[in-house]
């Protein structure tokens, strides 16, 4: 069977114009950035107003984190309005972003339900949410009454088209339209429910309070799991966490979010979401990754021991224990590699804190998640009651003293935990039992040193002649004279360099490169023979040489024919008829 489309009707709906002045709300406690940014679109011809937290926190006394607005520009409107400052994003809901000075203002288009099932599931949640509408549509598509008041600065007005005041004055959660149907367009709602609770102290009115149950709860692990990571980073760094972690336990939520997990928070999670409310509200940061590592805290745990009986060694299951954790954990929620290796950092440092070693203590401090890992290590000291949790030997309170010490007493309290840093380090396979000095004087006695005594020295191996005789009574050697050859002076005036510019190639003198004469034209066998230069003489002039000139130069002629021969059969034999190629077309025959 075909699934149904949802139909919304859209009502026809008036809003109620209230004075922003009587309610509350003053333009000069509002930033420059988003007055800036209305006023633009205003004078652009375009409508715009502050929505969702801006107004309602404003309306109950808190200072506003962020202001959000929205207009009927579409984004490629807004992006011509406003340049280089916006960027486009998003794909399911597409939203744009406007720069003013160093302020982000996320500026939207008005919405409107979807004309057809086309982008939703068979659940009905929406995949794709870029419908634009007018005003009106867009109330309708908003989650919570008290997010839908349209608050105009300029103007200082106030529409409400649903009686939300109302509900802020009574601290009532409503979600517009029928409960059901609205969650199961978007089960991110629960969680928000769940935000605001916590955050504004509200309560759930009939309707919402039904919706959460088991078969929402699975709509929820529908919904991508990079989605539900930065709805967990919202919850983790809000500054309410104390109070949230225990509705999430209470109203079925972490079994969509975390892993294994349990019935109720552990005292350990509960002091640490204190903790960090308390850090968020002095104004100092807080890294969620830091509460994911106390929430999968006992998983690890769990897995630690489980590789431990298996006898691997202690490092390779610890690294083994982290991983299949955060393979389990990435179904649900997509943590970040860099997360991921901030939490297993925080877990490795805690052996290594718990038992220091002296010689090591620089490194361990040097590392950059120290501090999160002494703080994660002084907590577990207090609050952790994990029966697999390794002991810390009480050394939180250690730790504190050390760091807080002076260089003198950092000292003073590693002499007294196993012995001084500075100490020498040990070669690997050196034997503990020799003595140093013993090697020391060994050494003198080898190297023979002027203030060692002889006869002490110890008996050589190789037994050399004059090796035991003192250096004064060696002999010395003997030098070897070699013969320097001396060259002739040699010196040039003016003419030889007026030679030199004159002549057009290098002007090289002739007694530097002079050819060397020979001192004999005679051969070797000649001179056996006992032949003279003088018989070489009266030879050349015979005339018997002359016979064998032009006996040369017969055979130069004799070879001479054999290349003419060779030209004449070349002339002689018919020179080859070159082939047809094969797909050439033979030649039509003419009869005569």
């Amino acid at each position: 069977m075909q699934k149904k489309p949802i139909k919304h009707k859209n009502p026809k709906l008036s809003a109620t114009v209230l004075s922003a002045d009587k309610l509350g709300l003053d333009k000069r406690t509002l930033p420059h950035s988003i007055v800036e940014i209305i006023s633009t679109l205003n004078k652009a011809g375009f409508d715009a107003y502050i929505v969702g937290g801006g107004v309602r926190d404003g309306l109950l006394g808190l200072i506003p984190k962020d202001f959000d607005a929205v207009t009927n520009a579409r984004p490629h409107e807004i992006k011509a309005i406003f340049g280089g400052r916006c960027r486009i994003i998003g794909k399911r809901f597409q939203l744009a972003h406007v720069y003013s000075g160093r302020e982000l203002i996320e500026v939207a288009t008005f919405r409107a339900p979807p004309k057809d099932d086309t982008h939703t599931t068979d659940d009905g949640m929406i995949t794709r949410d870029n419908v634009w509408g007018d005003i009106t549509q867009d109330f309708s598509r908003r989650d919570f009454s008290i997010n839908a008041l349209y608050y105009q600065p300029i103007k200082g007005e106030v529409l409400d088209f649903c009686g939300a005041v109302t509900d802020i004055k009574n601290r009532t959660l409503r979600l517009l339209g029928d409960a059901k149907i609205r969650i199961e367009e978007d089960p991110v709602r629960l969680l928000r429910a769940l935000r605001f609770k916590a955050k504004l102290d509200f309560d759930f009115d009939k309707a919402l309070a039904k919706q959460f149950n088991d078969t929402n709860w699975t709509l929820l692990e529908q919904v991508s799991a990079h989605r539900l990571y930065d709805e967990t980073q919202k919850m983790f760094t809000g500054g309410y966490l104390a109070p949230l972690l225990p509705l999430l336990y209470q109203y079925g939520a972490m079994g969509s979010l975390m892993s294994h997990a349990k019935s109720e928070p552990t005292h350990f999670a509960l002091q640490v979401a204190k903790n960090t409310d308390e850090r968020i509200a002095s104004d100092k940061t807080a890294n969620p990754a830091f509460f994911y590592a106390v929430l999968l805290w006992d998983n690890y745990l769990y897995a630690l021991a489980k590789f431990k009986k298996k006898g691997l060694p202690f490092y390779e299951a610890q690294h083994k224990a982290s991983c299949q954790v955060f393979d389990v954990q990435r179904k649900k929620t997509a943590i970040p590699r860099f997360a991921e290796d901030f939490i297993s950092d925080i877990w490795f440092m805690q052996p290594k804190l718990a038992n220091p070693k002296p010689k090591e203590m620089g490194r361990l401090i040097l590392q950059g998640k120290f501090r999160a890992g002494l703080d994660f290590f002084i907590m577990r000291e207090s609050y952790d009651d994990n029966p697999l949790s390794e002991p810390t030997n009480g050394m939180g309170v250690w730790w504190q003293r050390y760091l807080a010490a002076d260089v003198a007493g950092q000292s003073q309290m590693l002499s007294a935990l196993g012995g001084a840093v500075n100490g020498t380090r040990r070669r690997r396979g050196k034997n503990k039992d020799i003595d140093t000095d013993a090697e020391l004087l060994q050494l003198q006695k080898l190297l023979g040193r002027d203030d060692d005594k002889v006869d002490d020295a110890p008996k050589p191996l190789l037994v050399v002649d004059n090796a035991n005789m003192p250096k004064n009574i060696l002999p010395t050697p003997k030098t070897r004279q070699v013969h320097v050859p001396t060259f002739e002076w040699r010196t040039y005036d003016q003419s030889d360099f007026i030679k030199l510019l004159n002549n057009d190639e290098p002007y090289i003198p002739s007694v530097r490169y002079r050819k060397r004469k020979p001192s004999s034209t005679l051969s070797i066998k000649e001179r056996e023979q006992g032949l003279t230069e003088s018989d070489l003489q009266s030879s050349a002039s015979n005339p018997t040489t002359t016979k064998t000139q032009p006996a040369q130069h017969q055979k130069t002629r004799r070879q001479k024919p054999k290349q003419q021969q060779k030209t004449t059969q070349d002339a002689i034999m018919p020179k080859p008829k070159k082939r047809k190629k094969p797909n050439a077309k033979p030649r039509a025959k003419h009869d005569d």
